[in-house]
């Protein structure tokens, strides 16, 4: 152990720059073809990563061909560091000149200086970035600032599961009780593999999840990658699944996820910080909040295939949803829907905030922002607020009826929901853009605030929203 110490030393000391810390590509990793990164001078390994088709037709195969999801694919990039302190100079090279780059969400106000094929920038906080160049979006790249590590635990803890630098090939679920700590150190790369028959693994020691978080008082921390590329994803159910009270996540990149990539499912108190995800195939949903009550994400980067970041009640525990916030998200949608509660709705879902996000890109055949309700609940005090969207094919649902998911023989309710300054860069590519539809006379949408919310630079009135005759007490301002 006092030799892996010392050489998480030496690691340390070559990768730090004073300002910077970036932690060497395992070895056996195969880096990008198409992308080079340097901060601060030094260079930065770049990674690469399956993403949804930029083929509209390949997207919805990819989620509804579910047995071959896996065929459906493109390949974009990413890289990491840590920002220790002050501003840092990021020089990007492209494997073809650049005549035109842009650095999303505009929010961060990066414009880039564009030379041949290079293009510079500098960074002064934590963000989590896209690159995109010749209006490429598809193979991108994604950039994640990430703030300095803290409470870096020890591998001599016997109350922690360290993964040091290196590649980690995992076969069985990773059962995380009281008091843990998972450690997943930069340079780490956890390969998460299906048992398959006559491989010599045991398949009763994997509950079809990477890791599984059953304690309470646990984190699960790190700046490394849990890979699912391995995964059959017939006898996956994704990587991390937590029923456990106060955990907290923070810094882990999720790729390749093979089902719905963090689950917070029946329990209380979690906090989810600054992790990445990206997925390509069908039901890699982002983050699935399902009945559970009081739980923050912020400042996370998410682009999956399906939902992003979601809220549902729908469980055998019988719990409904209370006090969820996300905020300060980046997020990709290529099919489902960006920031949305539903479909699952069977008990009561109750104060849920989606707020300072930036929504780079949304080719959807869903919504963006939904209330996706096909059950008997009732979903009360939700607000949307302070979201910039770059484009949408559809933006604002509110939405009551029966569907596939529907589980319960009653409709349920939509009361007091509110949009605020809300920003829709360009017009939706299909219907009016805001849509409110209660299922009826006893089953509607009653209580809607849309206040200063705009579509390609057009304050919506009441007239842009479709609504039906169950839709009750809507202000528009």
């Amino acid at each position: 152990m006092k030799q892996l110490l010392l050489v998480l030393a030496a690691v340390s000391c070559l990768s730090c720059t004073g300002r910077v810390f970036v932690a060497p590509a395992p070895e056996g990793e195969p880096l990008s073809a198409s992308w080079k990164v340097k901060v601060a001078g030094r260079e930065v390994p770049v990674f690469d990563c399956k993403v949804a088709s930029g083929d509209r037709e390949s997207r919805n195969k990819a989620m509804d061909d579910k047995v071959n999801s896996g065929n459906y694919y493109e390949v974009a990039s990413f890289a990491y560091f840590d920002l220790l302190k002050g501003s840092a100079a990021v020089e990007v090279t492209s494997s073809e000149d650049i005549r035109e780059a842009r650095v999303l969400p505009e929010s961060a106000g990066i414009i880039p200086e564009i030379r041949g094929n290079k293009l510079s920038f500098k960074v002064s906080r934590p963000l989590n970035l896209t690159v995109e160049v010749n209006g490429d979006i598809i193979h991108s790249l994604h950039v994640f600032v990430n703030p300095p590590e803290k409470d870096v635990p020890s591998p001599d803890d016997p109350d922690v599961i360290y993964y040091a630098p290196g590649i980690h090939d995992l076969w069985e679920t990773v059962e995380v009780g009281d008091g843990k700590t998972v450690y997943i150190a930069p340079g780490a790369i956890l390969r998460w593999h299906n048992w398959e028959e006559g491989d010599g693994h045991d398949p009763k020691k994997s509950s079809g999840r990477c890791f599984r978080i059953t304690g309470d008082n646990v984190r699960f921390i790190g700046r490394g990658i849990i890979d699912e590329d391995g995964v059959h994803r017939a006898r996956s159910r994704g990587p991390l699944g937590i029923t456990g009270r106060n955990v907290y996540l923070e810094g882990v990149i999720i790729r390749n996820s093979s089902g719905w990539t963090v689950v917070v499912d029946d329990t209380e108190n979690v906090e989810i910080d600054n992790i990445k995800l990206i997925g390509f195939r069908a039901n890699s949903d982002g983050i699935d909040i399902c009945g559970s009550s009081h739980v923050r994400v912020h400042d996370c980067f998410i682009r999956t295939l399906d939902d992003l970041i979601v809220v549902k009640a729908f469980g055998s525990s019988g719990r409904g949803c209370e006090d969820i916030l996300a905020e300060r998200c980046v997020l990709w949608n290529e099919v489902a829907h960006a920031l949305s509660i539903g479909a699952e709705l069977r008990y009561p879902v109750k104060g849920v905030v989606f707020r300072d996000c930036d929504v780079i890109h949304d080719t959807c055949r869903e919504w963006s922002l939904r209330i996706y309700h096909t059950d008997s609940a009732l979903v009360s005090d939700v607000t949307f607020e302070n979201i910039r969207i770059e484009e949408s094919e559809r933006f604002i649902s509110l939405w009551i009826n029966d569907a596939v998911w529907t589980s319960d023989p009653e409709r349920g309710h939509i009361e007091n929901v509110t949009f605020k300054d809300i920003t829709l860069k360009t017009q939706p590519r299909t219907g009016t853009g805001v849509q409110f539809l209660g299922y009826d006379d006893g089953h509607a949408v009653d209580g809607v605030r849309v206040e200063n919310v705009s579509i390609a630079g057009h304050r919506v009135t009441a007239e842009d929203v479709d609504m039906n005759g169950f839709v009750r007490n809507v202000v528009v301002e």
